[in-house]
């Protein structure tokens, strides 16, 4: 099917898996799950507006999470150092590698290596993976501008709540969202690495309020076993 998860995952270039502000242990345990089963199939990041807190620790892959949303582009800055000290900045191919050159005016010096700071800024993905979340006011990184050609899929157990945005959804009942996401990889036919079923699996566990939740069945139960 064109709209079916496993076609949406095979049709992309790369991906962002978007985890919402201030994450519960469930969201991060699928989130996580869905980077650690695309990373080896697709250029793929994880990032989430909130820090990590200390009970996530747990989870396999948790340190991959990065508060940056951007990494297209490469920005190189100054700190401390006028822009009006500077002569010109040219730039050098050689032998396939890039040189920058920076060329401070007459009197002035050049600007210290402890002073050059590297960032980056653009998000490359094409097809955004949204984790969770009631509404898009959970995701603030689908203002910029650069999400404005993307995919956006969002996985959870309720709709989300969306304005203007076309969002595919894959939200369905179920006990967590790492049970969905469980169905979701088995369904999509990626591989399922001991890491990525520990995290599931601590996952379902924390969603489903250790299995006593109103939303466990017996699926829960098969899945988990």
């Amino acid at each position: 099917m064109e709209n079916s998860f496993g076609s949406i995952i095979n049709s992309a270039n790369s991906i962002l898996v978007l985890l919402p502000s201030k994450p519960y242990f469930d969201q991060v345990a699928a989130g996580l799950a869905f980077y650690l089963a695309l990373k080896n199939k697709k250029e793929t990041n994880i990032v989430c507006p909130s820090p990590m807190i200390v009970e996530f620790n747990r989870l396999v892959g948790v340190n991959k999470v990065s508060s940056e949303m951007g990494n297209k582009n490469l920005v190189i800055k100054f700190k401390d150092y006028k822009a009006s000290d500077i002569e010109k900045v040219s730039y050098d191919v050689e032998g396939g590698e890039v040189s920058l050159t920076v060329v401070p005016k007459t009197g002035f010096i050049s600007p210290k290596k402890e002073q050059v700071d590297l960032s980056f800024t653009g998000i490359a993905a094409d097809t955004i993976l949204l984790v969770g979340g009631a509404t898009e006011a959970h995701f603030p990184a689908l203002t910029s501008s650069d999400l404005a050609q993307a995919k956006i899929v969002h996985i959870g157990t309720r709709a989300l709540a969306t304005g203007a945005k076309t969002v595919l959804s894959f939200a369905r009942p179920a006990s967590s969202i790492s049970e969905l996401t469980a169905s979701l990889v088995e369904e999509a036919g990626l591989h399922l690495d001991a890491d990525i079923a520990t995290n599931l699996l601590m996952g379902i566990e924390e969603g489903s309020h250790e299995f006593k939740g109103m939303d466990v069945t017996a699926e829960t139960f098969e899945l988990t076993a």
